[in-house]
């Protein structure tokens, strides 16, 4: 029942976030006022060197009115075959707080942590690494997450 219930938020979720217009998604999401996502920061690079690589001006492209950076060719080429596959999860906030809280609080790039194929970021700044609280309940936080950002997002 568990599986059923997360799989249906899931899919709530991904629609709600699909049919977004570009400038609502740009308002939710963790963006620069220019629209940069994550900083800068290449989201394949995440998955397939596990490392927080910044992103190059001339690898660029844009999904949904967010724009991506990437470190080479051919991790663009990668994100634009399945960008949704790449995106961080809650808009790019950090996952600790949106489960603590419901809250959307900047992230530290580097700090990050692949769940199921899903890259969440962390706030770690001040003495204050929000992904080793996330480590302490991380199934809780995690379904607490996906509930707020339902929330969050509408």
């Amino acid at each position: 029942m568990k599986a059923i219930l997360t799989a249906l938020l899931a899919m709530l979720t991904v629609s709600t976030v699909f049919g977004q217009s570009d400038d609502a998604r740009k308002k939710q999401f963790n963006v620069s006022s220019s629209g940069l996502a994550i900083e800068g920061y290449d989201p394949v690079a995440y998955f397939t060197s596990n490392k927080a690589v910044e992103g190059k001006k001339k690898f660029t492209t844009t999904y949904q009115g967010l724009t991506y950076r990437f470190a080479s060719t051919h991790d663009k080429d990668v994100f634009v075959a399945n960008p949704s596959k790449y995106e961080p999860q809650y808009g790019g906030w950090c996952a600790y707080a949106m489960g603590a809280k419901g809250q959307k609080v900047e992230v530290d790039p580097g700090t990050f942590k692949i769940v199921d194929g899903k890259l969440f970021l962390f706030y770690n700044k001040f003495f204050n690494n929000t992904l080793k609280d996330w480590n302490k309940d991380e199934a809780h936080l995690k379904a607490s997450a996906d509930k707020n950002w339902v929330k969050v997002i509408q």
